[in-house]
């Protein structure tokens, strides 16, 4: 399992866990936010010191690989000025050179895989926060929605109960002058 994919899992379940024990989901989704924008800007942080320190090691290492090829330069001219003392001695720095050289591009290569690592990483977070991002603004648009129709409903069923009210009371009152009417006609 990558390391991307554990991270993610890991961001749902916490975000998942606090959305359940949550009485209002929009707090703890603005919450979990803000602490993911303060991962990715440690993270940002983080990356750029790791980059500094791989290009210090890139330099260095170019600066031993260039001594490298210039001792080598150097013992061929000594070779050909006849002088092998001075040519010894010189391939025998530049065996120096070679093992410092290959010990700061072992050094370049795991600090530049750390880089693109964190690089994978930080790529990884922006997304989620993205992702968490529009599914806020998605369910805050949703308990918006709710709320408006539960007011709907509310003064729909207010109106309708008192209408309702109202014209039932109008038509006993009406009832009541027919009857009134009759009995009075009846009584004459």
């Amino acid at each position: 399992m990558s390391i991307a994919k554990r991270v993610r899992d890991l961001t749902v379940a916490t975000l998942n866990d606090r959305l359940e024990n949550a009485q209002d989901p929009l707090r703890v989704i603005d919450a979990f936010l803000r602490e993911m924008a303060e991962a990715i800007q440690e993270t940002e942080a983080l990356y750029r010191q790791c980059a500094a320190h791989t290009a210090k090691v890139r330099a260095q290492y170019l600066q031993a690989d260039a001594m490298v090829r210039k001792r080598e330069k150097d013992a061929e001219l000594a070779v050909k000025a006849g002088e092998d003392a001075v040519a010894r001695l010189v391939l025998a720095e530049k065996a120096l050179e070679e093992e410092k050289r290959d010990g700061y591009r072992e050094l370049y290569e795991q600090s530049q895989r750390s880089v693109d690592e964190l690089e994978s990483r930080l790529a990884e977070l922006k997304r989620e926060y993205q992702e968490v991002y529009h599914k806020r603004q998605y369910y805050a648009a949703r308990i918006e929605t709710l709320r408006l129709q539960r007011q709907l409903n509310e003064r729909t069923h207010r109106f309708a109960a008192q209408s309702g009210n109202w014209f039932s009371r109008l038509e006993d009152r009406i009832l009541d002058m027919e009857l009134e009417a009759q009995s009075l006609m009846g009584v004459r």
